[in-house]
């Protein structure tokens, strides 16, 4: 099973992809758009690793003026996010590319986009530091950044860290947006229900769909994995990570 189809499944009953719940889903796809949604034209909106699509598609449901970009690497997930996309009747507001989302240009030029996703990404652009410079690239004037990440609320095991990486903690976090010349304008942490609700979304719609097909060349393979990310969560990482997603707007200096 290559990485794209298991991302798939196991985000079947979670495709935000981010352990954050739908009301705040969609509390901050309006704070993120607020400025494209006063615009006459209703504004532009990129996500860069935008998956199957889901912030997008959200965001153009709740706002029916506004018209969306979205990049990613994964012709498998992008088929998806086009195949919903025309069931929600809203592909005609939706671009998608498939692309390195760090090599993306806008075809259609101009001063950029009135907001710019990115949640849940930050391995595409070496982490958050590189994903608050890629985002920013890609931003108008006046415009919102939104920005989800993992942070280590406690200091981490060694096993931990060498798992998930080195984030730092949310002051960590704090400091490399403020050094980026950003504001956090609105932000959530991910609550414990939220985090425990993904992990248990993420390994259960995996090892299910792994039961439900006993055939599948794939199914030994799915079942193991959902097991072994199951008692990495639980042993490794449960007690000391988090998640924080941030909407941010450029210093005026910035």
């Amino acid at each position: 099973m290559n990485r794209d189809q298991l991302s798939l499944i196991a985000h079947t009953d979670h495709p935000v992809a981010a352990p954050l719940d739908d009301d705040t889903v969609g509390s901050l796809i309006d704070h993120a758009v607020a400025h494209a949604a006063a615009r006459e034209d209703g504004g532009r909106v990129l996500d860069l690793g935008c998956g199957s699509g889901e912030w997008l598609l959200r965001a153009l449901i709740r706002h029916p003026r506004l018209r969306a970009v979205g990049v990613d690497l994964s012709a498998r997930a992008l088929a998806e996010a086009r195949e919903r996309a025309e069931r929600l009747g809203v592909a005609d507001r939706l671009t998608l590319v498939q692309q390195d989302a760090g090599a993306f240009a806008d075809p259609n030029g101009g001063d950029g986009f009135d907001a710019v996703l990115c949640v849940g990404a930050a391995h595409a652009f070496d982490g958050l530091p590189g994903t608050l410079a890629a985002t920013s690239a890609h931003l108008a004037p006046g415009g919102r950044l939104l920005v989800g990440d993992g942070y280590f609320e406690r200091e981490p095991t060694a096993e931990a860290r060498e798992m998930l990486g080195d984030s730092g903690d949310l002051p960590t976090v704090l400091a490399q947006v403020t050094a980026a010349g950003l504001v956090p304008v609105q932000g959530h942490l991910s609550t414990r229900r939220e985090l425990d609700a993904y992990e248990w979304s993420w390994t259960g719609s995996l090892a299910a769909w792994a039961l439900d097909h006993p055939q599948d060349p794939s199914s030994a393979q799915a079942l193991e994995l959902s097991a072994t990310h199951r008692e990495e969560w639980l042993r490794v990482y449960r007690d000391t990570w988090g998640f924080v997603t941030l909407v941010l707007r450029r210093l005026p200096q910035a």
